[in-house]
């Protein structure tokens, strides 16, 4: 609650410096002003320089920084026990890497950031600062406090809306995530260790990132400097305008390793909307289990490289039973934008509502199909889960099946498919994408097979894909 969910990040000096040789000559790019221009790369370079320049960070800071806030709460949370083997996207969440929690209640004291988005006092942060919270305190730069009220909290896509009685209070003004680049300067102001507005700055490192347990939301990555309390605070861009909520970090020390993420601004909004609205956030649901797509299953499902998102499972009655969707389909695009990762696909319906309609393109047997699905709503336990893909190794296929009242159970399993991650007790379903009805169907399918096969089977109640490369 007091920390940056999952990562953390890095600061960074604020200088321009470029030295280089081309020629024989050193160009020097200070202060937005060229020193010398050897070659046709460098006058580009400084020309870029010339015009763009680094943003003015202080002007940002000065305008904006009286709109970011300190939170601090106090409270408790239900504990289910120790936490061993903590990955570095979960250490944040649950406090200082390594240490489990007892069962029972545990007292919940923590701090985060924030910001004002109304001069009557709404303001945004993370879900997971006020998480269990009893009391929450709002303290401003001229030192007031407040007591706020939680209007609501997504836990889904972390992000929290806060109200405190007050009037005339300093704003932030808004962007858009979407038009951001990467590479381009952005500046975050919070309470990292409740340092209240402490300023840092970095540039874009990458967008659309799907991490683990948080599709529903395609992350800013920077290389911005984030630590425990920043959580909740904004993320600005070169203009003074906000594109994101610093949300989580990458670490293994439980120290910041240069990974920073932020929820973009126009995710957060459209949450912001729907809980000042109704209280609560409704997510729309298409009913899949999805997984991710490697070249062995490339080549099985005969996709001209290893993207988009591969369908194990479609529920019934759901959206995507609806529309036609198929365990095999593999989904490349969502409206027209390109589906790379399996992680992207769930990302780009996380910002959808229900009763939207999508239009899907996938490839089916080889052959590209469009569908249009008409969003359900999801369920508390979230949706479009991510099997989990076996690794393929090399080898030949090595199945020993029954004939059983519930399909053809792998009896015995060696060589590739034992390598590949298939396991006795396993019940196949299709290969390549062909119903499995019987022994002499798997052959068949096999035979015709090229330099790999897609098992799909069915293990303790769920389904995945496992490629399995043949000689």
């Amino acid at each position: 609650m007091s920390q940056p969910r999952r990562f953390r990040s890095a600061s960074f000096v604020l200088a321009l410096a470029a030295a280089g040789t081309a020629g024989g000559a050193a160009v020097q790019v200070l202060n937005n002003r060229v020193e010398a221009a050897p070659s046709a790369a460098v006058t580009a370079v400084a020309a870029a320089a010339r015009t763009v320049g680094t943003p003015d960070f202080s002007a940002i800071t000065d305008s904006y920084g009286p709109a970011v806030v300190n939170i601090t709460v106090s409270g408790t949370r239900k504990t289910s026990g120790p936490a061993p083997g903590m990955d570095p996207f979960e250490q944040f969440r649950r406090g200082m890497p390594g240490q489990g929690m007892p069962r029972g209640e545990s007292p919940v004291r923590g701090s985060g950031s924030g910001f004002i988005l109304s001069d009557d006092g709404l303001i945004l942060t993370n879900a997971h600062v006020v998480d269990g919270a009893d009391e929450v305190t709002v303290k401003l730069t001229d030192r007031r406090e407040f007591q706020a009220k939680v209007l609501g909290a997504d836990a889904r896509t972390d992000v929290a809306v806060l109200k405190i009685e007050a009037s005339k209070l300093p704003i932030v003004k808004l962007g858009k995530a979407d038009t951001l680049r990467v590479g381009e300067w952005v500046l975050a102001i919070g309470s990292p260790f409740g340092l209240e507005n402490t300023v840092t700055a970095g540039v874009v490192s990458a967008k659309g990132r799907s991490l683990p347990s948080d599709s529903a939301v395609p992350f800013i990555q920077t290389d911005v400097a984030v630590n425990p309390g920043n959580s909740g605070g904004p993320l600005f861009n070169g203009a003074g305008e906000v594109v994101g909520i610093n949300s989580q970090i990458y670490s293994r020390s439980g120290g910041y390793q240069g990974l920073s993420f932020a929820i973009p601004i126009d995710l957060a909004l459209r949450v912001k909307d729907q809980i000042v609205a109704t209280g609560k956030v409704e997510h729309a649901k298409l009913g899949v289990s999805i997984q991710e797509v490697n070249q062995a299953l490339a080549d099985s499902f005969k996709l001209e490289r290893p993207q988009g998102a591969l369908v194990a499972n479609v529920e019934a009655g759901s959206a995507a039973d609806k529309a036609g969707l198929k365990v095999g389909d593999v989904v490349t695009k969502v409206d027209g934008k390109p589906i790379l990762g399996s992680g992207d696909l769930p990302a780009s319906l996380g910002q959808r509502l229900p009763g939207d309609k999508v239009m899907l393109e996938v490839v089916r047997e080889g052959k590209p199909v469009q569908l249009t699905a008409q969003l359900g709503k999801s369920s508390e336990d979230g949706e479009q889960k991510q099997a989990d893909a076996a690794p393929a190794q090399q080898g030949r296929l090595g199945l020993a099946l029954a004939q059983t009242g519930e399909g053809l159970v792998v009896q015995q399993v060696t060589g590739p498919a034992a390598k590949a991650g298939v396991k006795q007790g396993d019940v196949l379903l299709s290969v390549n994408g062909k119903a499995a009805k019987d022994i002499e169907q798997v052959r068949e399918a096999v035979n015709q097979a090229g330099k790999s096969v897609a098992l799909l089977v069915q293990r303790e109640g769920r389904k995945l894909f496992v490629p399995v490369p043949l000689a």
